[in-house]
């Protein structure tokens, strides 16, 4: 039998932790329009999922990537509000899925790239990480699309599907022989120890 431990507790502060810190990518979704005039009183609302280091970031992206789709300018409009997104269950590991646009040297480019973490907050790190050294892509050229847990049956590239194995197993690299009791540690040895555990 396999024992699982008990789930951490939402005023733990290891989840806090998991949370909020470690990450330099947090999820914002951040809801936005124009400013309300005489002729359009109550103008459309825009929601929109992005990844920055801050909240101040966040809203300058939401307009960044607004002012391209929607004929509503930070100068014209007004942010209603902006939120940070966390992780529902950060301590179970899954499959993410990201759909995203980079600016290469040559031109523009469309992705599919696949992650393991326990975090999409996680992931995106790793995505700016591969991005930058795979493809040499700074964080600012990179476009993310869209996000989604993906199922282990859907799951596309090898490094991922790898790991969908319920025996999977991983070798110790290097075995310490370690002295059962303190006071059996000593500097110098009366004989000489056998280090190869094969």
């Amino acid at each position: 039998a396999v024992s699982r431990r008990p789930p951490l507790k939402p005023s733990s502060p290891i989840l806090k932790m998991v949370q909020e810190g470690l990450f330099k990518w947090h999820q914002y979704v951040v809801v936005g329009r124009h400013n309300p005039t005489e002729a359009e009183a109550s103008p459309t609302v825009y929601r929109m999922k992005v990844w920055a280091p801050d909240s101040v970031r966040a809203k300058s992206k939401f307009w960044y990537f607004l002012r391209r789709l929607r004929r509503v300018k930070k100068a014209n409009g007004q942010i209603l509000s902006c939120n940070e997104v966390f992780e529902k269950r950060p301590t179970t590991v899954k499959n993410f899925g990201v759909w995203l646009r980079y600016q290469s040297r040559t031109g523009y480019h469309n992705m599919y790239k696949e992650f393991r973490d326990v975090t999409l907050n996680g992931a995106i790190g790793q995505l700016y990480q591969e991005m930058a050294s795979r493809h040499r892509v700074r964080a600012p050229g990179v476009q993310i699309i869209k996000t989604s847990t993906v199922p282990a049956s859907a799951c596309k590239r090898a490094n991922t599907t790898q790991f969908h194995d319920s025996k999977i197993r991983f070798p110790l690299t290097r075995k310490m022989v370690r002295p059962s009791k303190p006071e059996l540690k000593t500097v110098y040895k009366a004989t000489r120890p056998t280090v190869a555990m094969f």
